[in-house]
């Protein structure tokens, strides 16, 4: 947070771009918090707490007016169990059918990034760590629905008890046979699971 005010980013920012461009390659897709001129999509993103007590003790978050621990970690409780029988980790196995059914959810967008099954197969087979995608399987064994999140650990700096925040942010998701709010909610679960 000292560095913050230090205005370090748009050094950085145009570094990056001097070394990019040093390359040949003189077009980007980012991220701003600002509305920019000149943009192709937006979007908004919310965090849902998984951890309560270490997010209020790093200081990520705080506890509201009128709001004890024990009510906000009760407030963010999940299960310890998803609720679809058929979710389980994605394996190698399952990339042509959950390459596909992506494909097809993303046909339907008039932006969205066309994955070939190589591509598909190195961004969203799992690696701890890196990223998680689980497979919901019908009792045929057809693959009906994919969920999947990538990992984002930060440094906690100057705390005792933690050293490290690990985030999961949800990457890819196609629900067909359930309620997309289903899935999130067993993908929820199982970040939480996964720590």
């Amino acid at each position: 947070k000292k560095l913050r005010s230090k205005r370090l980013a748009p050094v950085l920012i145009k570094e990056i771009t001097r070394r990019v461009n040093h390359t040949g390659v003189f077009q980007a897709v980012y991220t701003a918090g600002v509305v920019l001129p000149g943009h192709v999509a937006s979007c908004r993103y919310y965090h849902r707490t998984l951890e309560a007590k270490k997010l209020v003790e790093i200081g990520f978050t705080r506890l509201g007016h009128r709001m004890t621990m024990a009510r906000m970690q009760k407030l963010y409780k999940l299960p310890t169990e998803t609720s679809l029988r058929g979710l389980r980790p994605m394996t190698a196995e399952d990339v042509p059918a959950a390459h596909a059914l992506l494909v097809d959810y993303l046909s339907k967008f008039k932006l969205s990034v066309v994955f070939d099954v190589d591509e598909f197969r190195h961004w969203l087979l799992p690696r701890k760590g890196v990223v998680s995608s689980f497979v919901n399987v019908s009792p045929e064994g057809e693959v009906t629905d994919f969920c999947s999140y990538y990992h984002l650990h930060s440094t906690v700096l100057g705390h005792e008890k933690h050293s490290t925040l690990f985030a999961a942010y949800s990457f890819y998701n196609v629900a067909r046979t359930v309620d997309l709010t289903e899935l999130m909610r067993d993908c929820l679960i199982l970040a939480k699971n996964e720590g």
